[in-house]
């Protein structure tokens, strides 16, 4: 069993923000949602993040210019890129970093818990 553990939820659309907190609460874990990337770097839960579903697509900085930014801060939080505008190899070439997992939207509830326990273990 995985410890609960704080998920904060990066995403642009209103839609996901309110409805994978809730979803994220039913697996054990609390979650909190955030409009942008750097709404999410200007909060104090930073350093109590233990891992990130992150949008790769979004206004201002992009959720993979956020990876960059948290890695040169020396930040290795897990994460869990999420996005509507990509295709599998993006999702591939994510995934071979070892700390991410991609799902493209829509993803099934259950996608979403398997990439949880996967970038949490």
């Amino acid at each position: 069993m995985i410890r609960r553990a704080y998920i904060a939820v990066v995403d642009d659309d209103e839609s996901i923000r309110e409805s994978l907190p809730d979803l994220i609460g039913v697996f054990g874990h609390e979650a909190e949602a955030f409009s942008s990337a750097e709404e999410f770097l200007a909060s104090k839960r930073v350093d109590q993040t233990n891992c990130l579903v992150l949008d790769i697509a979004m206004p201002g900085m992009s959720g993979i210019e956020l990876q960059r930014e948290l890695a040169l801060q020396g930040r290795q939080i897990p994460i869990v890129f999420i996005t509507a505008h990509g295709d599998d190899r993006i999702c591939h070439r994510l995934r071979q970093s070892g700390t991410t997992e991609c799902l493209l939207k829509p993803f099934t509830d259950t996608a979403l818990l398997d990439a949880l326990n996967a970038v949490l273990h």
